[in-house]
């Protein structure tokens, strides 16, 4: 992942737990593991998290009792449950409680990535759909109305294109990894997928040409970068987000 993301992970098999956190560090996310459901609420408390994995059967607090409080504090923070259970009441106690998924062991370390990622795109275009107005140089890109606007030229923008520019704002002066847009937009990256990526790419290279400010450059064996005028951290103005 791209950028640094947090993740809680509460597990009492202490073998496991740190199986897990190696092989999640190994990947990128910053992981803090507790033994308990105890210190599981300490390091929540203390800490900023972007998801919680965490095991049912725990001595001190089981995990069905941490999503609780944890919802009580934040309804937003995805949780993923890991459990020996497999019968039905527990997982839809679970989801009741607003667990995003469910792990039932053993299960693969490759399937709990995979998981983490998926929910992890869902929040982030959650994130993106919340930003109405991009001021992109000359251009306003309107989100909801999926259109680009300079002057007085309006262009209404398919599905995919929105999707594709929205993406490239939220990176905007920073590499937007060509996976992960394929991940995020089409769900899965295959050659197919990849060429028409290419097209909307080009499709909106032309769009935005009308100011020479704002250019998709791509960036070999990576993906691509919106260059705007400003480089800084954007600035949220009544609900546009300057780029």
């Amino acid at each position: 992942m791209e950028e640094n993301i947090k993740i809680l992970l509460c597990e009492d098999d202490e073998n496991l737990g740190m199986l897990l956190r190696e092989y999640l560090q190994a990947k990128g996310f910053t992981t803090i593991l507790c033994p308990d459901g105890e210190a599981g609420y300490k390091e929540f408390n203390k800490n900023k998290f972007d998801i919680a994995v965490l095991d049912v059967m725990m001595p001190k607090k089981d995990g069905f009792t941490l999503a609780q409080e944890i919802r009580q504090t934040n309804a937003d923070l995805p949780i993923i449950f890991l459990t020996a259970k497999t019968l039905k009441e527990d997982i839809l106690e679970g989801f009741k409680i607003g667990a995003d998924d469910y792990l039932t062991k053993p299960f693969s370390m490759e399937e709990l990535l995979l998981r983490i990622e998926a929910i992890l795109r869902r929040v982030k275009g959650k994130k993106m759909k919340d930003i109405p107005f991009y001021k992109l140089g000359n251009f306003l890109f309107d989100t909801q109305k999926q259109t680009l606007a300079i002057g007085d030229k309006v262009t209404k923008l398919t599905t995919k294109e929105c999707e594709l520019l929205s993406l490239l704002c939220a990176h905007a002066n920073e590499i937007l990894e060509r996976n992960y847009a394929l991940k995020t937009i089409w769900v899965d990256d295959n050659y197919f997928n990849a060429r028409s990526m290419d097209v909307y790419i080009t499709k909106l290279r032309k769009l935005l040409k009308d100011d020479p400010g704002i250019e998709i450059i791509n960036i070999h064996g990576k993906g691509y970068k919106l260059i705007t005028p400003s480089g800084e951290e954007a600035a949220r103005e009544e609900g546009i987000q300057v780029l």
